[in-house]
């Protein structure tokens, strides 16, 4: 990383300034797209890196970034002020990956796009030989991939997430027939033209952006993969956590039915089902603790409210998250516009509850009367658009 922190020092200074300024006079060829969280560390390193790999190409860089606490916006706008290939599109309100990438490949007007992590774990090297495949007329999309023969997953994946990621891969080969050996790579480039014709049916929630290229596109893109060793990130700490699984679901969801339904209605109702789980719970420790069923049923619906609010503010509606005093107005909010679900799931739960021995249908038939209502109100109400 020496070198690239020299190039990074080196392209800050004033002698450099008419070298980049005639660079960026340049129309651009390829656009890389670095959507940001936190990466104030990485980005300079990045884009020395950036300036030693496509030597000879007229290249610019988009850094989109999530209005990052740690100033990653104001890092990146420094650079820009002094090297013209390089711009900013900082985001207020919005969240996710994919809705980042969506807006960088919008905003280039360069014919080739790639896509790469801010957190050097793509191999910035390989960009040069994924735009002569794209030059050369015979793919479409190319993408560095960890599973064709000479890519690995290096150091950059734990057990544990290597593991997820292969059953990922193969639900998405399996469900959405994806032929692509590493659907789950964030390392890609397209042209852009065929990119901004599939934007309209692209989500902008999500972290899997190529899943949701390719599936979209059903079959009508031509595609090469590259191999590539996924680095071990150098600073900050990784976006991805266990709540992302059901986002992922989400996604896979949404695709297998033909967008019919949103990726956050399926998110609210792969949340709902998580709820469902908490409230029987719940409900029977309630009643083992000797509450009569009505009240065990009633307190376990405010637990799974409570579940479902937490979860759904930290993933599905993760682009208009509450926090402090607005998460605490806004789960009142939510207990607030749910209550009409909680009287009809504890009707309908009553009138069916007859034999102790059945209690879990009774809680199942009275939480799932309450789950329409609950997406509609939350979704008008508690987290409404500002």
């Amino acid at each position: 990383m020496d070198s690239a922190v020299r190039v990074a020092d080196e392209n800050s200074g004033d002698g450099s300034q008419s070298a980049r300024a005639a660079r960026a006079a340049t129309t651009a060829e390829l656009s890389v797209i670095l959507p940001s969280f936190n990466e104030a560390a990485n980005i300079p390193i990045l884009i020395g890196l950036l300036d030693e790999a496509l030597t000879g190409i007229a290249w610019e860089a988009i850094v989109v970034d999530d209005n990052s606490p740690d100033g990653s916006t104001e890092v990146a706008r420094t650079i820009a002020r002094s090297d013209g290939r390089v711009r900013v599109i900082r985001r207020i309100g919005r969240r996710g990956l994919s809705g980042a990438c969506v807006e960088g490949i919008l905003a280039s007007s360069a014919p080739f796009v790639a896509v790469m992590d801010a957190d050097l774990q793509h191999d910035e090297t390989l960009l040069p030989k994924m735009l002569a495949e794209l030059r050369a007329g015979d793919a479409d999309l190319v993408v560095a991939s960890r599973k064709v023969d000479g890519g690995t997953v290096g150091e950059g994946l734990s057990r544990v997430r290597a593991f997820g990621s292969n059953i990922a891969n193969g639900l998405a080969q399996k469900l959405l027939n994806v032929t692509l050996q590493d659907p789950m790579s964030g390392f890609f480039m397209v042209r852009r033209d065929k990119a901004e014709a599939l934007a309209p049916k692209l989500s902008p929630q999500g972290f899997k952006i190529l899943l949701d290229l390719v599936s979209s596109a059903d079959g009508a893109l031509k595609i090469k993969e590259l191999p590539f060793t996924f680095r071990e990130r150098q600073h900050g700490e990784s976006k991805l956590d266990t709540l992302v699984t059901l986002d992922y679901f989400g996604l896979l969801l949404a695709k297998y039915f033909g967008d019919i339904v949103s990726v956050r209605f399926l998110m609210f109702g792969l949340v709902g089902a998580s709820g469902l789980v908490v409230h029987l719970i719940a409900l029977r420790m309630f009643l083992l603790g000797g509450l009569e069923f009505n009240m065990a049923q009633t307190a376990a619906s405010f637990v799974a409210m409570t579940s479902n609010f937490l979860l759904n503010n930290q993933l599905t509606y993760r682009d208009r998250r509450l926090t402090g005093m607005g998460a605490v107005v806004g789960l009142l909010t939510f207990y607030a516009v749910c209550s009409v679900g909680v009287l009809a799931n504890v009707g309908v739960a009553n009138l069916i509850y007859a034999d102790p021995a059945y209690w879990w249908i009774a809680g199942t038939a009275g939480a799932i009367m309450g789950a329409v209502w609950n997406y509609a109100a939350s979704s008008a109400l508690t987290w409404r658009k500002s």
